[in-house]
């Protein structure tokens, strides 16, 4: 296939899935949305505390990048 067909094929295709309107089951969606609100939200693994002491990385660099 040249490459006029090509880009004329692939205009066409782009042009279908940008004006093609599937219709919208809403049973479907009221489902998803009543099973997705039930669940637990997701946290991550790692929980971060403002209590965590930085001080030894402080007087480890601050030679280092305070010195300007």
């Amino acid at each position: 296939m040249g490459r006029g067909r090509q880009k004329a094929k692939a205009t066409r295709q782009a042009r279908e899935m940008k004006y093609f309107s599937p219709d919208t089951d809403y049973t479907a969606l009221e489902r998803e949305l009543r099973r997705s609100g039930n669940s637990k939200p997701k946290t991550s693994a790692h929980q971060y505390d403002d209590d965590d002491d930085y001080s030894e990385y402080v007087d480890k660099y601050a030679d280092k990048y305070l010195e300007k």
